[in-house]
Protein backbone atom coordinates (compact mmCIF):
# COMPACT_ATOMS: atom_id res chain seq x y z
CA UNK A 1 0.00 0.00 0.00
CA UNK A 2 2.87 2.37 0.84
CA UNK A 3 4.33 1.84 -2.63
CA UNK A 4 1.08 2.88 -4.31
CA UNK A 5 0.73 6.00 -2.16
CA UNK A 6 4.31 7.01 -2.88
CA UNK A 7 3.84 6.37 -6.60
CA UNK A 8 0.61 8.40 -6.65
CA UNK A 9 2.30 11.25 -4.75
CA UNK A 10 5.23 11.22 -7.18
CA UNK A 11 2.98 11.31 -10.26
CA UNK A 12 0.84 14.11 -8.83
CA UNK A 13 3.93 16.15 -7.94
CA UNK A 14 5.49 15.58 -11.36
CA UNK A 15 2.37 16.72 -13.14
CA UNK A 16 2.03 19.88 -11.10
CA UNK A 17 5.61 20.93 -11.88
CA UNK A 18 5.53 20.05 -15.58
CA UNK A 19 6.37 22.87 -17.98
CA UNK A 20 5.86 23.17 -21.67
CA UNK A 21 9.18 23.75 -23.37
CA UNK A 22 9.21 25.07 -26.91
CA UNK A 23 12.03 26.03 -29.24
CA UNK A 24 12.13 28.68 -31.90
CA UNK A 25 14.76 29.46 -34.55
CA UNK A 26 14.99 33.25 -34.67
CA UNK A 27 17.37 36.18 -34.84
CA UNK A 28 19.42 36.73 -31.70
CA UNK A 29 17.91 39.42 -29.52
CA UNK A 30 20.02 42.58 -28.94
CA UNK A 31 21.48 41.32 -25.62
CA UNK A 32 22.43 37.95 -27.12
CA UNK A 33 23.98 39.52 -30.21
CA UNK A 34 25.90 42.01 -28.09
CA UNK A 35 27.41 39.11 -26.13
CA UNK A 36 28.30 37.28 -29.35
CA UNK A 37 29.92 40.41 -30.83
CA UNK A 38 32.02 41.08 -27.74
CA UNK A 39 33.16 37.45 -27.51
CA UNK A 40 33.97 37.29 -31.24
CA UNK A 41 35.97 40.54 -30.98
CA UNK A 42 38.42 38.95 -28.52
CA UNK A 43 38.06 35.30 -29.53
CA UNK A 44 37.52 34.99 -33.31
CA UNK A 45 37.37 31.17 -33.13
CA UNK A 46 33.92 31.67 -31.57
CA UNK A 47 31.78 32.23 -34.66
CA UNK A 48 29.49 35.26 -34.95
CA UNK A 49 26.07 34.22 -36.23
CA UNK A 50 22.75 36.09 -36.01
CA UNK A 51 20.49 32.98 -36.12
CA UNK A 52 19.85 31.29 -32.79
CA UNK A 53 17.52 28.64 -31.39
CA UNK A 54 15.88 29.86 -28.21
CA UNK A 55 14.22 27.41 -25.83
CA UNK A 56 11.26 28.79 -23.90
CA UNK A 57 9.45 27.64 -20.74
CA UNK A 58 6.41 29.64 -19.68
CA UNK A 59 7.35 32.39 -22.13
CA UNK A 60 10.88 32.92 -20.76
CA UNK A 61 14.14 31.94 -22.46
CA UNK A 62 15.75 29.08 -20.53
CA UNK A 63 18.50 28.19 -23.02
CA UNK A 64 19.86 29.37 -26.35
CA UNK A 65 21.97 27.44 -28.84
CA UNK A 66 23.48 27.98 -32.24
CA UNK A 67 24.02 25.30 -34.82
CA UNK A 68 26.15 25.58 -37.92
CA UNK A 69 26.48 24.00 -41.34
CA UNK A 70 29.87 22.30 -41.06
CA UNK A 71 30.24 21.27 -44.71
CA UNK A 72 33.55 22.50 -46.08
CA UNK A 73 34.96 23.37 -42.63
CA UNK A 74 37.63 21.69 -40.54
CA UNK A 75 35.11 20.99 -37.76
CA UNK A 76 33.25 17.73 -37.21
CA UNK A 77 31.26 19.33 -34.39
CA UNK A 78 30.67 22.98 -33.40
CA UNK A 79 28.22 24.12 -30.71
CA UNK A 80 27.59 27.43 -28.97
CA UNK A 81 25.18 28.01 -26.11
CA UNK A 82 24.17 31.22 -24.37
CA UNK A 83 22.92 31.28 -20.80
CA UNK A 84 19.62 33.09 -20.12
CA UNK A 85 21.27 36.11 -18.43
CA UNK A 86 23.35 36.79 -21.60
CA UNK A 87 26.54 37.07 -19.55
CA UNK A 88 28.03 33.65 -20.34
CA UNK A 89 28.64 31.73 -23.54
CA UNK A 90 29.49 28.01 -23.65
CA UNK A 91 31.36 26.52 -26.60
CA UNK A 92 32.47 23.13 -27.81
CA UNK A 93 34.09 22.19 -31.09
CA UNK A 94 35.97 19.23 -32.50
CA UNK A 95 38.39 18.98 -35.39
CA UNK A 96 41.12 16.55 -36.43
CA UNK A 97 43.70 19.27 -35.85
CA UNK A 98 42.71 20.32 -32.31
CA UNK A 99 40.62 17.43 -31.04
CA UNK A 100 37.80 18.37 -28.67
CA UNK A 101 38.02 21.93 -27.32
CA UNK A 102 35.42 23.30 -24.92
CA UNK A 103 34.90 25.95 -22.29
CA UNK A 104 33.12 29.18 -21.60
CA UNK A 105 33.43 32.93 -21.94
CA UNK A 106 31.95 35.11 -19.19
CA UNK A 107 31.48 38.86 -19.19
CA UNK A 108 32.72 40.34 -15.92
CA UNK A 109 32.98 44.08 -15.28
CA UNK A 110 33.20 44.80 -19.01
CA UNK A 111 35.89 42.18 -19.68
CA UNK A 112 35.62 38.83 -21.44
CA UNK A 113 37.10 36.00 -19.34
CA UNK A 114 37.59 32.71 -21.20
CA UNK A 115 38.41 29.27 -19.86
CA UNK A 116 39.42 26.70 -22.49
CA UNK A 117 40.01 22.97 -22.10
CA UNK A 118 41.80 21.10 -24.92
CA UNK A 119 41.41 17.34 -24.48
CA UNK A 120 43.98 16.31 -27.11
CA UNK A 121 46.85 18.14 -25.38
CA UNK A 122 45.46 18.18 -21.83
CA UNK A 123 45.88 21.94 -21.77
CA UNK A 124 43.83 24.38 -19.69
CA UNK A 125 44.02 28.07 -20.58
CA UNK A 126 42.52 31.17 -18.98
CA UNK A 127 42.39 34.34 -21.07
CA UNK A 128 41.22 37.87 -20.37
CA UNK A 129 40.13 40.05 -23.29
CA UNK A 130 41.90 37.80 -25.78
CA UNK A 131 45.22 37.60 -23.92
CA UNK A 132 46.36 34.44 -22.17
CA UNK A 133 46.86 34.96 -18.43
CA UNK A 134 47.34 31.34 -17.33
CA UNK A 135 48.14 27.99 -18.98
CA UNK A 136 48.81 24.55 -17.60
CA UNK A 137 48.80 20.93 -18.72
CA UNK A 138 46.95 18.30 -16.79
Amino acid sequence: MKKYILLLAFITTSISFAQTITSKLEDANPAQYSLLEKVNKYYPDITLNKAITNFYADGKIIDSQQSFDLKGTKFSSYKIGIEPDNKKLLFEYTSDETGKVYGDVSLFKGSALRTTFTEKTGQVEVSLDGKSVYQTKI
